[in-house]
């Protein structure tokens, strides 16, 4: 028998022996007692479990003479190397609130990341963002995406800030980035020129390329631009083609509608105290419906008054 072994055992009788010695100073001993006794005991390693033999409950009466017949637990089972190697433990669950840097210190990819500037406390507000971070590999995913992003232009010190604002890059095809860089460079755009309107519309390589020359048609036609003022427009504001057309749309309208017009209703608007074009606040009014609604429906609905107050008005210009 092995030393441990033999430890067991004679700590074993010890405690039998402290436990029959009290039991005989008590007529009725507790179940709580019993209980405990059972719980404190420790299986031999060497014992095997009957496969038809079962384990009493603690919550039954057993003497404890009979606690030597327990079966054994074999929680030391030995395994072999091949089944140790295949075991996989779960990643542990992150708590209700955490943050991406309680998972720095484990993760190559997020440390490399906090080295480029990228803001994690941003990213993490997230959620969908902060896992796929969490999923990615640097040198599968990561690396290829930044060679790129260095070979279009986009200086070491302004990878952190780019990629902090457009993480979903990094879920993007290479690819197809390099199939929009491409597309761009045939409308005749520089390689300086790109390089600037990503910086500065970080979303801009996220759009297919159907929708980028869709957007170049659009305010080329409308704004009736020549293909190089619509190209300089477009690279000195290039949210213009990553944004919603509706404020575009809107700003359009005022400017084909003619300017006494405006003027006329811009100037009731403000003494009725009703001149408000912040759609952010209360009583937002629209400029589209600000200058494309007849003056009865102006009146009406916008400025809440009469078309003979509208015109009284007017007379005092």
């Amino acid at each position: 028998m092995s030393s441990g072994n033999c430890f067991l055992q004679w700590g074993f009788k010890a405690y039998r022996t402290s436990s029959l010695r009290n039991s005989s100073q008590s007529a009725n001993p507790s179940r709580q007692e019993i209980g405990s006794a059972q719980s404190t005991l420790l299986p031999s390693v060497n014992e095997q479990t009957p496969k038809t033999q079962k384990i009493p409950s603690l919550d039954s009466e057993l003497p404890l003479e009979a606690l030597d017949d327990l079966p054994s637990l074999a929680p030391l089972q030995p395994v072999s190397e091949e089944e140790a190697i295949q075991i996989i433990a779960d990643p542990p669950l992150p708590p209700d609130t955490f943050t991406l840097r309680d998972y720095v210190d484990h993760s190559e990819t997020l440390q490399k990341l906090v080295h480029l500037g990228v803001d994690l406390s941003k990213i993490e507000k997230h959620p969908e963002a902060a896992n796929l971070l969490l999923r990615l590999d640097f040198e599968k995913d990561i690396k290829q995406i930044l060679m790129f992003l260095k070979d279009l232009g986009i200086e070491d010190n302004q990878l952190g800030p780019y990629l902090t604002k457009n993480y979903a890059i990094f879920s993007e095809d290479l690819e197809n980035l390099k199939t929009r860089v491409a597309y761009l460079q045939s409308k005749n755009f520089s390689k300086a020129q790109i390089a600037q309107m990503v910086r500065n519309a970080p979303f801009l390589l996220s759009f297919s390329v159907e929708r980028l020359d869709n957007r170049l048609g659009f305010f080329q036609k409308e704004l009736e631009l020549s293909v190089k003022k619509t190209r300089d427009l477009v690279v000195r504001l290039p949210r213009l083609l990553t944004g919603s057309l509706e404020p575009v749309k809107e700003n359009m309208k005022v400017f084909n509608t003619r300017l006494f017009k405006v003027k006329e209703r811009h100037l009731f608007l403000t003494y009725l105290g009703r001149a408000q074009y912040d759609p952010t606040k209360p009583n937002y009014i629209s400029l589209d419906k600000f200058v494309s609604v007849p003056d009865e429906i102006f009146c009406e609905e916008i400025a809440k008054a009469s078309v003979q107050d509208f015109e009284k008005f007017l007379k005092t210009l």
